[in-house]
C-alpha cells in the first residue's frame, strides 16, 4: 500500500473551533496568515485503494489481507513490495534544535516536522511521516527508532542538537539496514558544494585551488567541512565561538578534536576575523555578524555564503561590496542554499534502489548533480537552482540511485 500526503481541509472549509479559541479571545488567524494556513495541521494520509463495498472491504483487510501477512512472514523482503515500507520516511525529532528557536520540545516541532513531510511529497514524490520524540537521552532516542524502523523505508534526523546529533545518527547507520540521514548536516553540505562548485566554475578556477573559512563547528559546519574535502578544496578551516579550530588547541570535544584532523592545512589559530584575511569562501552556518572589515580583507572575487537566518553573518549588501558571488540561506535574496534542493531526492533514489544507506559518494554525487542543473545559465546570481525548479529532483535522485548501485549498497 501507499498513500498520498494531502491538505487536510479545503479552503472553503472549517474546522471546530476556527472562529474562536476557547478563551474568547479572536483566533490567532485573524492576526497572522500563517496560523491561519497550519489551523488543523498541514497534511493528512488518504487510502490510495477503494473501500466501497464488502468485497474492497475483504480484500483491503480481513481476510485478503492474511494472505499477504503470511507470504511477508515467509519471506520478509516482500514487505517491500505489498505494503508502502519502500516509499515512506519517518521525520524524526526530539525538539531540541528547531529552526533557530532552539530547544522547543517535541510538541512545538510539529509544525515544523509536517513541513518536512510535506515537502519530502511536493519535491521528492516521497511519503514522510512526522514523529516528535518525548525524549533526548542518546540511548532512548537509538532505542525508540530502532523499534520504529520496521515501519519505514528510511529515517530523516530533523532538529537535533549537537553533538548529541552525531551519535545519534552513527549509532543509528550501525544498527539499521536502512538509510539514515541527519538533514541538518548533510542536506546543508550537499547543497552547499553544489553552490560552491558553480561558483568555482564561474570564476574559472577548481575547488583546489580555494582556502575556505566556516563559521560555526556544529552540525552543519562539520558536515560542510568533511564534504568540502571529499571533493577536493584546497584548504578548509572552521572556526567556533572560540576561534578556529586547530590541533593546538586543548579545549576540543572528541567532534571538534576529529574535525582538527583533516581541516585547517595551514595551521590558522586565532580569530575567525583574521582566519578570513586573504581567504577565497567564507561559509556562515552559526549566526552573529562578521564586521565588513573582515570581510573587505578576503581574496579578491571571494565567495560569501552566509547562511544564517533570519538575519545573515554578512548582510547582502556588504557582501556585494567585495565578493564575486553571494549566497544566503533566505529566499528573497539570489542564490538561497536550501536543504529541499537535496534531501527529497536522495531519499528518493536511495529508496528507489532500497539502498541499506546514504555513502559519502551518494551526497557527493547528489552535489554534482544539482550544480549541474544550472548549465549554461551560470550567473554571479545563479549558482543555485530554485526549488521550484522541476529539474531538481529528477537530477539528484538518478544521481544518487546511480552512485548507490555504484557503491555496493542497492539492494533492486
Amino acid at each position: 500500500m501507499a498513500a498520498e500526503i494531502v491538505n487536510p481541509r479545503s479552503d472553503s472549509e472549517s474546522l471546530p473551533g476556527h472562529t474562536e479559541r476557547e478563551s474568547g479571545a479572536e483566533p490567532l488567524d485573524s492576526f497572522d496568515p500563517a496560523f491561519a494556513l497550519h489551523r488543523g495541521g498541514k497534511m493528512a494520509v488518504q487510502a490510495t485503494v477503494p473501500v466501497r463495498d464488502k468485497d474492497d472491504l475483504s480484500l483491503a483487510y480481513t481476510p485478503g489481507v492474511a494472505k499477504v501477512c503470511s507470504a511477508i512472514a515467509e519471506q520478509p523482503d516482500l514487505v517491500h513490495d505489498y505494503t508502502w515500507k519502500s516509499s515512506v520516511v519517518a521525520v524524526v525529532t526530539d525538539g531540541t534544535a528547531v529552526l533557530g528557536l532552539g530547544d522547543i520540545g517535541p510538541e512545538a516541532s510539529l509544525p515544523v516536522m509536517e513541513g518536512k513531510a510535506i515537502l519530502f511529497k511536493q519535491f521528492g514524490g516521497v511519503d514522510a511521516v512526522p514523529i516528535a520524540l518525548s525524549c533526548t537521552d542518546v540511548d532512548e532516542i537509538v532505542e525508540t527508532v530502532v523499534r520504529l524502523a520496521p515501519s519505514f523505508g528510511g529515517v530523516n534526523l530533523e532538529d537535533i542538537s549537537a553533538p548529541r546529533c552525531f551519535e545519534i545518527e552513527k549509532r543509528l547507520q550501525e544498527r539499521l539496514d536502512i538509510p539514515v540521514f541527519h538533514d541538518d548536516q548533510h542536506g546543508t553540505a550537499v547543497v552547499t558544494l553544489a553552490a560552491l562548485r558553480n561558483a568555482a566554475r564561474l570564476s574559472g578556477r577548481p575547488l583546489g585551488d580555494l582556502r575556505a573559512v566556516i563559521s560555526g563547528a556544529g552540525a552543519a559546519g562539520v558536515a560542510i567541512a568533511k564534504m568540502l574535502v571529499e571533493a577536493g578544496i584546497g584548504d578548509v578551516a572552521v572556526a567556533d565561538r572560540k576561534g578556529v579550530v586547530s590541533r593546538d588547541r586543548e579545549d576540543l570535544t572528541p567532534i571538534k578534536r576529529e574535525l582538527a584532523s583533516f581541516t585547517n592545512k595551514a595551521g590558522l589559530s586565532g580569530s575567525l576575523e583574521a582566519a578570513l584575511a586573504g581567504a577565497d569562501v567564507f561559509i556562515g552556518v552559526s549566526g552573529g555578524t562578521v564586521p565588513e572589515t573582515a570581510v573587505a580583507s578576503m581574496a579578491e572575487g571571494a565567495f560569501v555564503f552566509a547562511m544564517a537566518n533570519p538575519d545573515p553573518e554578512v548582510h547582502p549588501e556588504v557582501a556585494h561590496k567585495y565578493a564575486a558571488v553571494v549566497a544566503t540561506g533566505r529566499s528573497d535574496f539570489p542564490n538561497q542554499i536550501n536543504n529541499v534542493l537535496a534531501f527529497p531526492g536522495i531519499f528518493a533514489g536511495a529508496l528507489q534502489v532500497r539502498a541499506s544507506r546514504i555513502t559519502e559518494g551518494m551526497k557527493l554525487a547528489a552535489a554534482e548533480a544539482l550544480a549541474a542543473v544550472v548549465g549554461d545559465d551560470l550567473a554571479a546570481d545563479y549558482v543555485i537552482p530554485s526549488p521550484f525548479d522541476e529539474r531538481v529532483a529528477p537530477a539528484v535522485t538518478a544521481a544518487v540511485a546511480a552512485a548507490a548501485r555504484a557503491e555496493g549498497v542497492a539492494r533492486r
